[in-house]
Order: structure tokens, then C-alpha cells, then sequence
């Protein structure tokens, strides 16, 4: 409650480090378990998302507590939410790649307001002539979307409901993320990295970048 941040277990491990007694992960792990049992029927939650866990409201109190904030939600173009939707469900893809799925060309300011919210990335860049860069969701974008991982992103036939979004685009988007998928992000919950949060669809050869960056791109849920 007092951190601004969530906390990931390594980060609430090294609490402790200069103490006699030191947990183990599995007494973490437990502690956490109990405390999201018996917030289970309160108005906030502790909730687990990409970077770790989080205090929250529970969104049946978002109307109220909305409320309480002189500024407005910020609202997102239909441009802007189906090159998000599009770099989500299809990522790693290029620039070219997501103008061939709207139809249109996309426009600088809105991959420019994508990367300065921390919601996608540069991951490398495709093995073909140009070596066009390969764009990415981050764990902040999960974190805010309020997911643990990719494969918690809502169905496609979801969002096709969404009247901002055009449905038919989604027609060139195919990504399903599968059980062994969820499972082997489940395992890598406690990295740093955000490698788990790419997948390549396309099975073309994929350059990434060696040097690390910080992962720090709004939930589909309504």
C-alpha cells in the first residue's frame, strides 16, 4: 500500500536481506496467496499483474471513485486504439506491417505518444532489406491494462464489439495465445526482462537488440 509501484517478489525478497531471518519465496508466495483470499470480498484487491502485485480498487468502484479526480479519462483516437490493438495481438510487427492491416498510413505522433506513455518498444528489427524496426508491448502496458500477461488480453470477438474499433481489420489479426504460452510466462513472471512479452508470428527471422531497455504502453476493458 505504501510503494507507488507494484512489487514483484524479488523486489519484496531483498527487503529483507539485511535481516537474521529471511523468507523464502514459497513464504512470499503464501503470504501473498492469503492476503488475496481475504481482500477477496473487500473494495480493494490485491491483484498480480506483469511487474508484480498491487493494491487497487476493484473497477465496480470505479464510477465513484472516478469522482475524485478534477481531470477527465483521456480519450484515444480510432486510429490510435487499432494500432495499439494491431501491435498487441500481432507484435513483433513493423510499421509497414500495421499499414497493411488498417489500410492506411500510420501516423508518427501516434507511435511517438505510444513509446513516451512506455506502452510499446523498439524489440529488434526484421531480417529483411531496410531492417525495419519491430515494435512490442511492454510490461507497463499490462501493468495499466490491469494483465499478468499477453494471454490474458481479451478475445478478438471482444474487442470487435468496441465502436471505436474498426472489426474488420481484425481479419489480418490472428494471435491466440495458447496454454503453453501463458505457462512459460507464468515461470518467468519474477525476470526483470520482458522477453516474455514478445511473440513472433510471422516465422520470419527476427534481429533483436542485444543492449537492455526499460520496460516502461489503456486496458481493453471498457
Amino acid at each position: 500500500m505504501a510503494y507507488d509501484e507494484p512489487l514483484s517478489i524479488n523486489q519484496l525478497l531483498s527487503l529483507f536481506e539485511q535481516d537474521d531471518i529471511r523468507p523464502e519465496k514459497e513464504d512470499i508466495r503464501k503470504i501473498l496467496a492469503s492476503l488475496q483470499e481475504d481482500y477477496a470480498d473487500r473494495g480493494i484487491e490485491l491483484k498480480e499483474v506483469s511487474s508484480g502485485f498491487r493494491f487497487q480498487a476493484k473497477p465496480d468502484y470505479a464510477l465513484w471513485i472516478n469522482r475524485l479526480f478534477q481531470e477527465r479519462p483521456q480519450r484515444y483516437s480510432r486510429a490510435f486504439m487499432e494500432t495499439l490493438a494491431i501491435i498487441a495481438y500481432r507484435q513483433p510487427v513493423t510499421r509497414s506491417e500495421i499499414e497493411e492491416i488498417r489500410g492506411v498510413s500510420v501516423n508518427s505522433n501516434i507511435i511517438k505518444s505510444m513509446q513516451e506513455r512506455e506502452w510499446i518498444r523498439v524489440v529488434g528489427h526484421r531480417d529483411v532489406p531496410g531492417k525495419p524496426e519491430l515494435l512490442a508491448t511492454t510490461k507497463e502496458f499490462l501493468d495499466y491494462f490491469n494483465l499478468k500477461k499477453l494471454s490474458e488480453l481479451p478475445a478478438l470477438s471482444e474487442i470487435k464489439d468496441y465502436e471505436q474499433i474498426n472489426p474488420d481489420l481484425f481479419d489480418a489479426v490472428d494471435f491466440k495465445p495458447d496454454s503453453e504460452s501463458s505457462e512459460s510466462e507464468s515461470e518467468s513472471e519474477e525476470d526483470d526482462s520482458d522477453d516474455d512479452l514478445v511473440t513472433d508470428l510471422s516465422g520470419e527471422e527476427v534481429v533483436t537488440e542485444s543492449e537492455p531497455q526499460e520496460d516502461n504502453v489503456v486496458p481493453f476493458s471498457g
